[in-house]
């Protein structure tokens, strides 16, 4: 058994959890680490795709007495019928635009270089959004319009950028387009629900090939550490925004991305570029 990679695993599988549903870009950090820690190879994207699976899940397990309600009452029930209608609507835009450019972003941006300049560019857009007057007109995911639910679909769709975080893109969305914090925490966590679901499906697919019996002891560690962190995480998020900005956030953001982009000015890291 390959210890080092079962560690290696454990620490991705952790860092995707905890950063999944932050507005501080999972891939980023993923694509960061992965470079640092020499796992870039075809097994890390299938890796990849099976941590973000433990943190869908997480979020299912989390939210599971609401999702089951609707499940049983999607038939009956209008409120239901309109909850899953403003989440297919929100996701619309990054699945029109990701079966559109998915290939052409894999190949061109994935790289750190790119992830930490995304990742300072999205710290100052979340400082100019928190320092805009904030007069919240939705504060239940309930409220919201057909057309908010697109404004932060399409919002979302930018997250395709690696480095943007697609929790982050979507809060921020939300709060420009009049909802609460906590309303625009949850609806993100909701609309990542069939966006994550429909991409790791997807790269499920065209990965297949990659898939082999050996690596199921590291795709387990890392996929058991992603559900577990990741549902810390967004316990603890929920509770944290309702007294807090995402001003921390952005600041994390900001610092993380100058030393990726210092270290490889400087050539202190041989970072992989497009």
């Amino acid at each position: 058994m390959d210890l080092p990679l079962l560690l290696t695993a454990l620490v991705l599988g952790i860092v995707e959890g905890l950063t999944e549903f932050l507005p501080i870009s999972s891939t980023g950090h993923l694509i960061v680490l992965g470079d640092l820690l020499g796992y870039n190879d075809d097994a890390s994207k299938v890796f990849k795709i099976v941590i973000q699976l433990g943190a869908i899940l997480a979020v299912c397990w989390d939210y599971r007495e609401r999702l089951l309600h609707i499940a049983g009452t999607l038939t009956t029930e209008r409120a239901s019928q309109r909850f899953v209608g403003l989440l297919f609507v929100g996701f619309l835009p990054a699945a029109v635009l990701g079966l559109m450019f998915h290939a052409t972003i894999k190949s061109l941006l994935f790289n750190p270089i790119t992830v930490a300049t995304a990742l300072v560019i999205g710290g100052v857009v979340i400082l100019y959004v928190e320092k805009r007057a904030y007069h919240p007109r939705i504060h239940a995911v309930d409220a919201m319009r057909w057309s908010d639910a697109l404004k932060v679909g399409f919002a979302q769709a930018l997250a395709m950028i690696p480095g943007t975080s697609r929790s982050g893109a979507t809060i921020m969305g939300g709060l420009i387009f009049g909802l609460s914090r906590k309303s625009a925490a949850e609806f993100s966590f909701f609309l990542a629900i069939p966006t994550m679901f429909a991409a790791t499906v997807y790269d499920l697919y065209k990965n297949w090939a990659l898939l082999r019996l050996e690596d199921l002891p590291v795709f387990a560690v890392g996929f058991v550490a992603s559900f577990v962190a990741a549902m810390w995480a967004v316990r603890g998020f929920i509770k944290f925004i309702s007294n807090h900005t995402f001003v921390g956030f952005a600041w994390y953001r900001i610092v993380f991305g100058l030393v990726v982009l210092a270290t490889w000015y400087f050539g202190w890291v041989e970072w992989s570029e497009p």
